[in-house]
């Protein structure tokens, strides 16, 4: 569900969790990695980039795992404790601050398409990217991605560290 807010709801396979993310995202990636190919079992994650404050657990709770991470560093994924599905992740710069909220749990995926396609010189030969959707070979630099908006959000998130 979203709202007029920007909020969006979203919950795992068996209703468990549920949870509310209170404004729209940093950014949403569409990473190609063959990380995220290999722990989502499909060829591409999509991740909205939103501060922690911004993400409310309604109902149930979450398990943490710590996996591997492209950038060599690991990262921790959030899942539902029965259904196992993962929700989100925290990893790199910003460690705990920024969840990585998995796009497909949201109850309306179709809201949140990716702004930009990472990782993309791994990305399966048979996925075509979408019409001059923006995607770089591996990361790009922020300040010439993000949103001025999502730039003064992580500049706040940054200075707080």
């Amino acid at each position: 569900m979203t709202d007029s807010t920007g909020s969006h709801e979203g919950s795992c396979a068996c209703g468990y969790v549920r949870y509310r993310m209170t404004s729209q995202p940093l950014i949403v990636h569409g990473c190609h990695c063959s990380l995220c190919q290999r722990q989502n079992g499909s060829a591409f994650a999509v991740n909205a980039l939103i501060e922690e404050d911004r993400v409310h657990i309604v109902e149930g709770d979450v398990a943490g795992v710590t996996v591997p991470s492209p950038s060599g560093e690991s990262q921790e994924i959030f899942r539902c404790p029965k259904c196992q599905v993962a929700l989100w992740s925290y990893y790199l710069v910003f460690h705990d601050r920024v969840r990585f909220i998995r796009v497909g749990t949201l109850d309306d995926p179709s809201r949140l398409p990716p702004d930009v396609h990472i990782y993309t010189a791994s990305k399966q030969p048979w996925f075509e990217l979408p019409e001059n959707a923006l995607a770089v070979e591996e990361y790009y630099v922020t300040e010439n991605v993000w949103r001025e908006e999502s730039l003064e959000r992580r500049t706040a998130l940054l200075k707080d560290s």
